[in-house]
C-alpha cells in the first residue's frame, strides 16, 4: 500500500471516529464513559494523516520541481484520492445496533450484577404507582431477590420486541464495555396481545411480575402480565451496563 492510500486512510478512520462522537452514534459499540478516549483517538489519526500528507506533497512537489515532470505527480496523486470512493461508504453509513437478531443468536442470561452478589439484599423500591426500572434490575430483581419486592408491584420498563418460539419478549442488550462482549436479557409480554409488533420495535409498557417465572431453566427470563403497551421511538443510547 502506497504511502498516499495510508495517509488517506488514516484520515478517514480518525474522521470516522470523530463523526460518530459527535453524532452520538459511538453508543451503537462502547459505554458512554468511552467517549473522551474516542475523541483523542481520531483527533490523533487526523493529525497525523494530515501532517503526513503535507509532507509527502511538499517532497514530491519539490522532486518534481527539480525533475522536471510536474505533470506526472499530479496525476499519481488524484489517482490515490480516488480510493477514497470505497472507503467513504463506510465512513457515512453506520451499521446499526445490536437487536433481535443478536437476542436470539445469543443466550439470555442472569445479569452480571445479580449472578455475582446473588445473597446480597436489594434496596427497597422507590415509592410510586409506577416505579420505572431498567430491564437489567428487573430481571435481576425477578431472578435473585428472596424478599419478593417485585411482587404486587407496577413497573414500566422499555425495550425492543423479539418474537422467538411464539414468545413475544421485551429485550435490551447489556454490556460491559463495548458491543463486543453484549448480552441479552430478555422480559416475556403476557396478558395483552403484542405479537402485531415487529422485531425491533421499541416498547414502553407497564405491568406486573409473575413471581417464580425466572428461573434457570428459561435462562431467568421472567413474565410480565401487561397494563399498557406504548410503541417509543428507539432511544440515542439502547443498551443498559
Amino acid at each position: 500500500m502506497k504511502r498516499e492510500t495510508q495517509n488517506i486512510l488514516l484520515i478517514l478512520l480518525g474522521g470516522a471516529l470523530l463523526k460518530i462522537t459527535i453524532n452520538g452514534d459511538y453508543l451503537r459499540y462502547v459505554k458512554p464513559a468511552q467517549q473522551p478516549w474516542i475523541i483523542a483517538g481520531g483527533a490523533v489519526m487526523v493529525t497525523l494523516g494530515a501532517i503526513a500528507i503535507v509532507r509527502d506533497l511538499l517532497a514530491a512537489r519539490a522532486a518534481a520541481v527539480v525533475s522536471g515532470d510536474v505533470h506526472a505527480h499530479e496525476h499519481n496523486t488524484r489517482s490515490a484520492w480516488l480510493l477514497m470512493v470505497p472507503v467513504l461508504a463506510v465512513f457515512l453509513v453506520a451499521p446499526p445496533a445490536l437487536g433481535a437478531d443478536s437476542v436470539t443468536r445469543t443466550e439470555a442470561r442472569a445479569p452480571q450484577s445479580a449472578s455475582a452478589s446473588n445473597a446480597a439484599a436489594f434496596p427497597p423500591l422507590p415509592a410510586g404507582d409506577v416505579v420505572p426500572l431498567e430491564v437489567n434490575e428487573f430481571v435481576s430483581r425477578a431472578g435473585w431477590d428472596k424478599s419478593g419486592s417485585l411482587n404486587g408491584r407496577p413497573v414500566r420498563l422499555s425495550g425492543f420486541v423479539v418474537h422467538n418460539e411464539g414468545n413475544t419478549m421485551l429485550a435490551r442488550m447489556v454490556i460491559g464495555c463495548c458491543a463486543a462482549d453484549a448480552f441479552p436479557i430478555t422480559v416475556r409480554l403476557v396478558g395483552q396481545d403484542v405479537a402485531g409488533f415487529r422485531d425491533d420495535t421499541w416498547l414502553e409498557v407497564t405491568g406486573t411480575v409473575v413471581p417464580g417465572t425466572a428461573v434457570r431453566e428459561n435462562s431467568y427470563m421472567p413474565d410480565l402480565t401487561l397494563t399498557s403497551v406504548r410503541q417509543v421511538p428507539a432511544p440515542k443510547d439502547p443498551y443498559e451496563y
